[in-house]
């Protein structure tokens, strides 16, 4: 007597998703480059990312779609297998049905993963950022494009994109106004593009206007209340601009690592700093930590209140709006606390912006939005034994024993961005130099950038 076997749609499926897990674990450590114990920790990552990432290239950028993944799939090339999903303000990302995860837009705050209550960012309200004029940098106009530094900069761009280097922006101020400015196909003057870690030195210039302000002083320990019972007790506001606090934090950006859960997993990107222990005496030891920059988003955010209203309504009122940046987004975290360490959207143009704020030693149009002083601390190094070329937040060209990058004046320092974002300030020079892309590998910035610099006269005969 023959049996009859029913095999339901249901119990296909899983012996499918099994297979696909099973295949997709035996193909990560030679392909994907994470084991088979990361596979949960890789497929958090690779969703999160992808949610994130494609909402705000789309939404803020209006990056296509091929575009957004060909640059995820910089990062792994499990990205190409994300299946992402673009709704109305929204992006879900599913990985072979492993995982998911979403990120949903708002006007005038970008997108946020959607972790947890995120209702707090329903609730904002926030009137359009306008232009104060019309040249540059009060307004739009860019009217004392140098010929022949145009020339410089659009050969640059090209040889860069020949090279397959994917340049998207690049733009010269000197004497205080865009003498040359290029961008590849589908970007222009007004597309705002991620910063990444160059929005670390924005975060600073936020804490800068505080104290100018007389709202903060860099000097008070404890930091955090959280703090006050142990040894990072010890630890002030300067150590953690410094990225010198001693905090243990892993910034490697693998499955399951501090730096990715912060970025693509947590309700609160700080949380996960803010309980890390100290293993350094403050001030001794330089360890770059994304984390740090995000305790100091936690500490502006409750210095002004613990309010997301206020603390949006700071960062418009007392720099996007002075500064003229209509085309600006600072991101925030699911629970209303700005991602200082990684979030930041701007044009190439407001990016030189606030690098002409910090040429001109913090003043713009008569008012002096962060005091000399403060500009000073900031660009000047560290005390720390092994990394003295970092201010607050901003990476130095000079202060150890040799230049970062040889071909560049000594006094010149740097925001610095994942896939090669960078905008010089170089005061000997009177400049600022603004590159915008998304290099995986590396990127020759002192050589590009040294042939965008004035160049010397020469004497005719």
């Amino acid at each position: 007597m023959k049996k009859t076997i029913t095999i339901t749609t249901a119990a296909l499926t899983a012996v499918a998703l099994t297979a696909v897990a099973l295949t997709f674990a035996l193909l990560a450590p030679k392909l994907l480059g994470f084991s088979v114990t990361q596979l949960g920790a890789a497929v958090r990552v690779a969703t999160g990312m992808g949610a994130k990432l494609a909402c705000s290239g789309y939404f803020i950028s209006g990056l296509d779609k091929n575009r957004i993944l060909d640059d995820l799939a910089s990062y792994s090339p499990a990205n190409r297998l994300l299946d992402l999903h673009y709704g109305d303000n929204r992006v879900t990302a599913e990985l072979l049905g492993l995982g998911h995860a979403s990120a949903s837009y708002r006007d005038g705050l970008g997108c946020t993963l959607d972790i947890g209550d995120t209702s707090v960012l329903d609730r904002v309200r926030l009137a359009p950022l306008t232009s104060n004029g019309e040249e540059w940098p009060q307004g739009e106009t860019a009217s004392h494009i140098n010929v022949d530094l145009q020339k410089r900069v659009e050969t640059t761009l090209s040889r860069d994109n020949a090279a397959g280097l994917d340049t998207r922006a690049l733009l010269v101020v000197q004497d205080g106004v865009i003498a040359a400015e290029a961008y590849a196909p589908g970007i222009d003057a007004q597309t705002p593009l991620l910063g990444w870690s160059m929005g670390k030195s924005v975060t600073a210039i936020m804490q800068g206007r505080l104290e100018t302000l007389g709202l903060a002083d860099s000097t008070v320990k404890p930091v955090f209340a959280e703090w006050k019972s142990d040894e990072r007790a010890r630890i002030a506001l300067d150590d953690l601009l410094h990225m010198s606090s001693g905090l243990d934090f892993d910034e490697t950006y693998a499955p399951g690592s501090d730096a990715t859960e912060m970025l693509f997993n947590a309700h609160s990107a700080s949380d996960i700093a803010l309980v890390r222990p100290a293993t350094y005496t403050p001030g001794e030891h330089f360890s770059y930590s994304s984390g740090t920059t995000n305790l100091i988003a936690r500490w502006i955010h409750e210095r002004l209140g613990g309010d997301v209203q206020a603390s949006l309504d700071f960062l418009r009122q007392e720099l996007l709006q002075p500064l003229n940046m209509a085309h600006t987004v600072f991101e925030m975290d699911p629970s209303g606390v700005f991602v200082g360490s990684s979030y930041l959207y701007a044009s190439a143009r407001d990016w030189a912006r606030l690098g002409l704020l910090m040429l001109n030693r913090g003043q713009w149009e008569g008012t002096q939005l962060l005091s000399e002083d403060w500009v000073a601390r900031a660009t000047a190094p560290n005390t720390s034994a092994n990394e003295p070329r970092y201010g607050y937040q901003f990476w130095l060209n000079s202060g150890g024993e040799e230049l970062r990058y040889p071909q560049l004046p000594a006094d010149a320092y740097f925001m610095l961005g994942n896939r090669k974002q960078v905008v010089m300030i170089s005061p000997s020079t009177n400049t600022v130099v603004v590159r915008l892309g998304w290099s995986a590998g590396s990127y020759p910035t002192g050589e590009n950038f040294a042939g965008l610099l004035p160049q010397p006269d020469v004497a005719s005969d």
